[in-house]
This record gives structure tokens, C-alpha cells and sequence, in this order.
């Protein structure tokens, strides 16, 4: 048996040698892209050496593997989506489930345990009650979605999926200044659908009495479809079901997008057909698609620059000139128990000043934050949490609103990222104008969790009609920003 096993070492070890010496020589005179200390592994289509394809092909072989080793990233892909997450990953379900005409669809994340994914740090909340249509439908959208999610999203001989939907509603407060916009933004909501009711303060008061009314006119109250779900669970189960699908994920880095000129009537453009990745085991891989998805949330402007979104004057693009406008805003959440405070039939509480809370499971838990005024946006180099906003600004507008929470304590917090449209707070969607095989599916600005599904379909429906059939979306496209056509959202939490 050891003369057997010395055979073998011998044979590798020959084939190892000759492999070098034709490598050696056929390498003469030329040059790697990447250096050697990183290998490069080239897209379909681009030309790669003979030296290139001997060490890639025949590494197992070098190794005692009888079998390929599958690259870390595809050569070629037809849908490539970067960012994982739950956009990308409902954006993906969507191409998938819905069709098998698409072809191929490979998800790039960087983040693959998902610590700094927004969806994972959010809030969990759903509600109708926006001010624009277009919001309203996608989060009915969602509703409907949920209702028969493991009739979706069962796969076979795996248990089935849970999202911990908890059906409570929001309670949007306003006072007399607001309330005829309230009333207002009620009654669109219920022309669209949403069974959404307005409540004078006599009737909060009967339904609500621990909370102190001073100040309120009117409240707005989600009765079907709104309140939380865990968005960690949703993630696992879309994605569990797009495996099953063939959908392909992989960990890495989109580093650089690659361009080619193509000649047309109008003269020479420049295409995006690919993009390098860099992963973990040191290598940068190749791959070539005929449409990139970005999915990247709180990071989606840096992988637009990339894409040399806004060059247009570098580049000679006349329909290029502007940036996506989405950057990371650093959102704080913060977990606090008081033994006395409301119970069961708690909703999604919006007070005036900003801040929020619901209930977090039965045992007196809730959870909290608030949104910072412009002049007080933290540092977004880390997910560190600020306490003090927690002291000075959430707690005492809480405890005013709801007086047992004079009696409560803080347990836990943590910092999560929205990913902020800077321009009107609302959703960009659908292809860039110059290049066209780009998609966005950016700058929800906290509301990715409610719209994710909807806006997987919407880009399904792009892809594969041409068109929106089921929530027209037209009006978030880039181009509104060319134009100057914002849509500005009133009820950002």
C-alpha cells in the first residue's frame, strides 16, 4: 500500500513538473494582467494565455483532485446582481420563479453573513400609510406577498419558511397643523386599497389610554396588512428558494466594471459588458453579463461610480452628467423594557417629533429610534452606537407620549445603514439612461423591507416585457433627475 501511495506521489509530482516546463515556455515573452501574487481569472470572451489556461485547468489535477473545482465567480452570466441583501435577493426570486426564459442569474455579495445588511438592522416595519401612490401599492404589494409566502417560498424536504409577520398596524400622531394633511393622505390611501382609518382624539383616547395626547389632533391607524415581520427570516427564505431555483451566490467584491466601444448610426459608445471581482482566496475574477442589476443599497453610489455613472464629461456621454444621488446614513435602533407598559394591541407608534416604538415579543420589550435632524447625521466609518441621541432626543419624546415609559430601562441597541436618496428620499429604479443594460434598484431611504418584493417584480417585468404591469413605477426612474421632476415623499420615519 505505501509502494501504491509512492506511485502516486511520483505521478503528480511528474505531471506537476511537465505542466511547469510547457508552462515556462509558452510564457515567454509575455506578461500576466494581474501579478502573479494575484491571479487573475479572465471573463468568457477575453483572451487569456496558454499558461493561464493550463494553470486553471489543470490546478486540481496538480492537487490530487479527480474532479473540477467550480470558480468562485462565472465567466459569463446573463443577469448579474450586485448586492445580496433582501432587494437583491427579491430582485433575483422575481427572474427566477416568475420565468425560465431569463437565462442565468448570479448574485454578488461582499457582506455574505450579512452584519452591516440593512434589512438585517432594521425595524421590520410595513405600512400603507405613505403620501405618494406609488408606495402605498408597493407595500400592499407586500402584504399580499406575505399573506401565502410559504405557498411561494417552500422548497422541497426543507422546513418550511417563517417571517413572524405580526399584524398590529402603525399609528401615525399628528397635531392640528397636520391633521388635514393626514386626513388627506387617508383617504388616497383608501382609493388604492389600504384599510386605513382616521381616529379623532376622542377615539384615541378610548382605544389608547395610555397614551398622553396632549398636543394631537388625529391619528392614522393601519387595520389590515401593516405592522413587522423579521427581515432576516424573509432573506434566508428567498434565497433558500432561489438556490432551489438555480440561482447562483457568490462572496465577493465588484472592483472595476469593464467598457467596450461599440459603433452605431450616431457614432462610437462605450457599453458596460462585465466586471471584476475580488474574493477572498486573493484571486480577481472576470465576468461578463448582458445586464447588471445594482442591488448594493447604503453602498449603491460607490458601485455606480464604478460604472462611471455621472462621467459623462470624462467620457463624452451627453445623457451622463449626473451621479446616482444614494449614499449610507447611519440609523441608530434601541431595545428598552418597561414592565407597565401597553400591552398586546400596541401598533407601530409614529409620534410628531419623529420618534417611534413598537412592542418586541410579550415580555414588557419594545424597540425605538428616531431620525436625526441634517445637523446631526453621524459618522458612518462604523456602526458604534450613540447613546445620548438615545437620552437626550428618543426617550424623553417617548415618555412624554407615553408616561409608563417614565418607568422603563434600556437593554441593547445597535446601528444600522439607510440607503439615502439625497435628492427626494424615494425609490430609483429602472435602466440609466446611457447605459442602458444598468438597472437601479436604489435610495428607498428606509423603506427597502416593505418594497423589496415589489421592486424584485417590477424589475422582472422590465426585463422581461419591456414595462411595468403591475405597479406602474415610472415616475422613479433616474431620468427625474434629469428632468427635475422629484417625488417627494411627506411620511419618512
Amino acid at each position: 500500500m505505501m509502494q501504491a501511495c509512492m506511485r502516486s506521489q511520483n505521478v503528480h509530482k511528474g505531471i506537476e513538473t511537465c505542466l511547469s516546463k510547457i508552462v515556462r515556455h509558452l510564457s515567454i515573452g509575455k506578461t500576466l494582467q494581474y501579478s502573479e501574487d494575484r491571479e487573475y481569472r479572465a471573463a468568457a470572451g477575453e483572451a487569456r494565455s496558454v499558461k493561464d489556461i493550463f494553470k486553471e485547468e489543470f490546478s486540481p489535477l496538480m492537487k490530487g483532485e479527480i474532479h473540477g473545482v467550480e470558480s468562485k465567480i462565472p465567466r459569463e452570466t446573463d443577469i448579474l446582481i450586485i448586492g445580496g441583501g433582501l432587494v437583491g435577493t427579491a430582485v433575483a426570486y422575481f427572474l427566477k420563479a416568475y420565468s425560465s426564459a431569463l437565462g442565468s442569474v448570479t448574485v454578488i455579495e461582499r457582506d455574505y453573513t450579512y452584519t452591516r445588511a440593512s434589512s438585517m438592522l432594521s425595524a421590520g416595519g410595513i405600512r400603507h400609510q405613505f403620501s405618494v401612490p406609488e408606495n402605498v401599492l408597493m407595500s400592499k404589494f407586500t402584504s399580499d406577498f406575505l399573506k401565502n409566502y410559504k405557498q411561494h417560498l417552500s422548497v422541497f424536504e426543507q422546513d418550511p419558511p417563517e417571517v413572524s409577520f405580526h399584524h398590529q398596524g402603525y399609528l401615525f400622531l399628528a397635531p392640528l397643523s397636520s391633521a388635514e394633511n393626514l386626513e388627506n393622505a387617508v383617504k388616497m390611501q383608501r382609493s388604492l386599497g389600504a384599510k386605513t382609518v382616521l381616529l379623532s382624539k376622542e377615539q384615541l383616547a378610548e382605544k389608547y389610554p395610555w397614551l398622553n395626547l396632549d398636543g394631537i389632533e388625529v391619528g392614522s391607524l393601519g387595520t389590515s396588512g401593516e405592522g413587522w415581520f423579521d427581515p432576516w427570516q424573509l432573506v434566508h427564505s428567498l434565497k433558500a428558494k432561489n438556490l432551489a431555483n438555480g440561482v447562483r451566490y457568490c462572496e465577493g467584491e465588484v472592483i472595476e466594471f469593464k467598457m467596450e466601444d461599440v459603433r452605431s448610426a450616431d457614432g462610437t459608445r462605450k457599453i458596460i459588458k462585465g466586471v471584476d471581482v475580488d474574493c477572498k482566496d486573493g484571486k480577481h475574477y472576470g465576468c461578463n453579463f448582458s445586464c447588471v442589476i445594482n442591488c448594493a443599497g447604503p453602498w449603491a453610489g460607490e458601485i455606480a461610480r464604478l460604472a462611471h455613472i455621472g462621467d459623462g464629461e470624462q467620457y463624452g456621454d451627453t445623457s451622463n452628467f449626473i451621479e446616482l444621488p444614494v449614499e449610507p446614513r447611519k440609523r441608530y435602533v434601541y431595545t428598552f423594557h418597561c414592565p407597565d407598559g401597553p400591552t398586546l394591541d400596541t401598533p407601530f407608534v409614529i409620534d410628531p417629533s419623529g420618534a417611534y416604538f413598537r412592542r418586541e415579543g410579550l415580555g414588557g420589550h419594545y424597540i425605538c429610534g428616531a431620525s436625526p435632524n441634517d445637523s446631526e447625521e453621524p459618522n458612518i466609518e462604523d456602526l458604534n452606537v450613540d447613546y445620548d441621541f438615545y437620552n437626550e432626543v428618543v426617550w424623553p419624546a417617548l415618555a412624554n407620549r407615553v408616561p409608563a415609559f417614565n418607568n422603563s430601562k434600556l437593554k441593547a441597541a445597535w446601528a444600522g445603514y439607510y440607503d439615502y436618496n439625497l435628492m427626494d428620499q424615494n425609490l430609483i429604479i429602472g435602466p440609466h439612461p446611457y447605459h442602458t443594460n444598468f438597472l437601479f434598484a436604489n435610495g428607498m431611504s428606509g423603506h427597502g423591507v416593505q418594497h423589496a418584493l415589489a421592486i424584485g417584480q417590477a424589475i422582472f417585468e422590465l426585463i422581461m416585457y419591456g414595462h411595468y404591469k403591475t405597479i406602474d413605477l415610472s415616475r422613479f426612474s433616474f431620468n427625474r433627475f434629469m428632468d427635475d421632476e422629484l417625488v417627494i415623499e411627506d411620511a419618512i420615519v
